[in-house]
């Protein structure tokens, strides 16, 4: 098992890993929508907050050697399943055919008050 660590995404704040790679996965932590150079939420709405997110998920990924293509399986908790559309629509900005697995709901609370969180596993 291998940490990994980007300072283009946020640095993890509490016991835990940006990134773990093992065996030939990445295990992505959940990317909140805070940008790295400003330590604060990306401005806007929950599309502007997902892009942040997938930003940070990428460049983590990175950090790893490989990009969003190589994702598997992406978890999206959101503040509220009425922002589905919304992020979606950025969602697909960022991934193409074929498409990983996916789970999306909704969560009672994010931290820090987030819209969005986005998790991701990929495979070199």
């Amino acid at each position: 098992m291998h940490a990994l660590h980007t300072d283009k995404a946020p640095a993890a704040v509490g016991p835990y890993s940006q990134a773990v790679e093992a065996n030939g996965f990445i295990f992505a932590s959940g990317q909140l929508p805070i940008d790295p150079a400003t330590n604060a939420f990306a401005e806007g709405g929950v599309k502007e907050q997902t892009r942040q997110s997938l930003t940070n998920a990428r460049n983590v990924l990175t950090s790893a050697g490989v990009d969003l293509s190589h994702v598997v399986k992406t978890t999206v908790f959101l503040s509220d399943m009425n922002n589905f559309a919304a992020m979606n629509e950025v969602y697909a900005e960022f991934f193409q055919q074929p498409y990983p697995a996916r789970s999306a709901f909704a969560v009672k609370d994010l931290p820090k008050g987030a819209l969005v969180e986005v998790e991701c596993i990929a495979v070199k």
